[in-house]
């Protein structure tokens, strides 16, 4: 160490001026190192979550998987009779967890793989192509929207409206109303219009089921969502069950038959088995159509299941007056239009019976030729041109079996 005051005085000044510069040196080198921690605690914190999951990931994957089963009876000692979807049925003792009330027979539930034990409730499975059969609340048709069809209108509304409106005036007289009501006539007259209408004017679930979409595949599947069908109908009741194109599933059944035949008949039979069941039904009303009413089974056709047979012919003259005014309305037709013109047209003289569906389509092309020649308004000769276009697709078709 330097001996005179000065050189003390600048040793000390020398060496302080390091000292500050490497503690400067020193305090950076911790923030960074501070820095660094944090980022490997928040990294260890991220691992920590991610190993924790894949843990319980991989605890899940170790548990058996569960049998789905269907409750058949619940027993006095609070045990349970159930069928296992994979056959045998089973008595089995229920979770401690689990609500013994909420148990209902007919309950979907999860059977513990290696004791059998009930081990969940599960919610009611429904077919979707089930639930895609729903078209809506309440459609948006009503009676003013259908021409004609005053008599069918009269007894659909008896025996399908009033039993859902006012079920009382039954019970007053005593009797049942009608368990289904079956429409039948040719192609075009207006029974699915009709059914919707009900649905409109009763505010009930409309279901509408094409015949040939409940022919499956496989053995018991047409039979299965039948059985869906009708209780996607309870559930949503009021409402109504529309079976288009019965005649799909309806057929006579042979002695001869094929397996796919067998199958139909299977479908058939759970079919008739609901509309005369044990079960009631509570508030929902069956309808259904054909244009073959001559090749359904006898069974169908017989009191009790179908109760009231209801024939929809095509429209006379007075009736095709009020269709094409409905549809007319809606048209920006030329003044010089004439609907008793266009009902002569289309008259017995035509050649072929005129239908509801063929007046629409009439409309249509009508608008169709109009727009041809970038007009906005329909002429005679617009429908004239129409008429014979749609006559002549329909020249060659005979309605000989509705009679």
């Amino acid at each position: 160490m330097p001996e005179s005051t000065e050189s003390k005085k600048k040793w000390y000044l020398n060496n302080n001026s390091y000292l500050v510069s490497y503690t400067r040196q020193l305090e950076r080198k911790i923030r960074a190192l501070e820095t660094e921690r944090q980022i490997f605690n928040a990294e260890k914190i991220r691992l920590e979550r991610e190993l924790h999951a894949l843990k319980s990931e991989l605890e899940r994957m170790r548990k058996p998987p569960l049998v789905t089963a269907e409750v058949i009876d619940i027993l006095p000692d609070k045990t349970v009779v159930v069928r296992s979807s994979t056959g045998p049925q089973f008595v089995v003792t229920v979770s401690p967890n689990i609500d013994f009330k909420q148990i209902k027979v007919g309950s979907i539930v999860a059977l513990n793989q290696r004791t059998f034990g009930i081990f969940r409730i599960l919610p009611k499975i429904q077919d979707p192509f089930v639930q895609a059969m729903e078209v809506e609340e309440s459609p948006n048709v009503s009676y003013n929207d259908i021409g004609g069809l005053k008599e069918q209108i009269r007894e659909i509304r008896e025996t399908v409206e009033l039993p859902i409106i006012k079920p009382e005036v039954f019970e007053k007289v005593g009797i049942e109303p009608p368990k289904g009501v079956l429409l039948y006539g040719p192609p075009g007259t207006g029974k699915t219009m009709i059914a919707r209408a009900v649905a409109t004017e009763t505010h009930s679930t409309f279901i509408r089921v094409i015949g040939s979409e409940l022919v499956q595949k496989f053995i018991g599947e047409g039979a299965r969502m039948v059985r869906e069908v009708f209780s996607l109908a309870k559930e949503k009741s009021p409402s109504i069950v529309f079976i288009d194109e019965l005649d799909a599933i309806g057929c006579k059944r042979l002695e001869i038959a094929t397996s796919g035949d067998r199958e139909v008949q299977r479908t058939l039979m759970q079919l008739l088995s609901i509309l005369d069941g044990f079960d009631s039904r509570g508030d929902v009303r069956i309808l259904a159509a054909t244009n073959r009413i001559d090749i359904l089974d006898p069974a169908l056709l017989r009191p009790g299941r179908f109760d009231r047979l209801i024939k929809f012919d095509p429209p006379d003259d007075e009736e095709r007056y009020e269709i094409f005014k409905i549809y007319l309305k809606k048209l920006n037709i030329d003044s010089n239009v004439r609907i008793s013109y266009l009902v002569n047209l289309t008259g017995q003289n035509s050649g072929y019976q005129t239908t509801g569906a063929d007046i629409k389509a009439i409309c249509t092309e009508a608008g169709m030729f109009a727009i041809r020649e970038d007009r906005t308004i329909i002429k005679l000769d617009d429908f004239q041109k129409a008429i014979e276009k749609v006559k002549g697709k329909m020249s060659n078709f005979q309605y000989g079996f509705y009679s």
